[in-house]
């Protein structure tokens, strides 16, 4: 979905950014900041950018700027920040295209070489998020495509693994939000969409508990029930193993009424729409303002 459609109600971003609605009415009127999209029934459908906008807007002001003062500064930077993301974006892309150059040549060294240049340029979030998980996406459409051997598909996505393994690993839990389990679903054995879901969760403070693949739906519910976590994720990455994970998460929210269910992965963003659509309430997405989203609905 491009960024410049229209996408969030005013509820969803009022809740996504902590912010009154009828604070985000005046600041439309008397700043004309953004121009929400309005549906059929007129009601505002913000963008992924007008959100953008919105975060910096409400950064700034937390720091103690003035709302008409964040507004003139936003103006006055708008050309100098278009053109610095540009130019962050090309970078990234690039450093993409090197890492994955390098996997598929074999070359361990080089690949590690890229990414911690890209550590080094930008935030872990962006390197996780945008750089590593478009890394993996190229790597299954190769594969699926045939244009890869299984053995470059497997040396990529351990690679992958090690170095997301590590971050994930360093960054801190708070121990007052609610647990996490966060497991492939059945018979799935792809984890690597899985352990960035499960970065975005950590970044975020969550403690999670990874049990990753190869799990007895027996032991999922004896964890559940030792854990008594509040979310539990389920990614699926082969289409032939959706019908068994979407029957597990019909079946344990059934028996445990205080879980919140989310389903993930490459598997259900290729379901029909209509299929999709019955799985609402399951369905995490695939952006990170997805995620927060339904992180928000949960």
């Amino acid at each position: 979905m491009s960024t410049l459609e229209g996408k969030y109600n005013i509820k969803a971003v009022s809740n996504m950014l902590g912010i009154q609605s009828g604070t985000l009415r005046a600041w439309e009127r008397r700043y004309q900041i953004i121009a929400p999209k309005r549906n059929e029934a007129g009601h505002r459908l913000y963008t992924e950018e007008h959100v953008k906008v919105l975060k910096w807007l409400i950064t700034k002001v937390n720091e103690g700027f003035t709302i008409g003062q964040a507004v003139s500064l936003l103006e006055s930077n708008q050309l100098n920040t278009q053109v610095f993301s540009e130019q962050e974006n090309n970078k990234a892309q690039s450093l993409t295209e090197a890492i994955l150059y390098a996997l598929l040549k074999f070359d361990e060294m080089k690949a590690h070489e890229h990414l911690n240049e890209a550590f080094s340029l930008f935030s872990v979030e962006k390197v996780t998020m945008d750089i590593l998980r478009g890394i993996l996406v190229r790597i299954g459409e190769l594969w699926r495509q045939g244009a890869i051997t299984s053995a470059h598909e497997h040396y990529a996505t351990s690679f992958l693994r090690s170095r997301i393994g590590m971050i994930y690993h360093n960054l801190p839990a708070n121990a007052v939000l609610p647990k996490v389990v966060a497991v492939c679903g059945p018979g799935d054995s792809h984890e690597l969409g899985l352990l960035i879901f499960t970065i975005y969760l950590r970044r975020k403070g969550y403690e999670v508990i990874y049990l990753g693949t190869s799990i007895d739906e027996k032991d999922i519910h004896a964890i559940i029930e030792e854990v008594r976590p509040k979310f539990l994720f389920m990614s699926c990455t082969l289409t032939k193993y959706v019908v068994p994970t979407i029957k597990l998460a019909n079946c344990l929210r059934e028996e445990y009424d205080y879980l919140s269910i989310g389903l993930g992965g490459t598997a259900f963003s290729l379901l029909p729409e209509q299929e999709r659509a019955a799985l609402e309430e399951y369905l995490v997405g695939t952006t990170k303002d997805d995620w927060d989203q339904w992180m928000v609905r949960a």
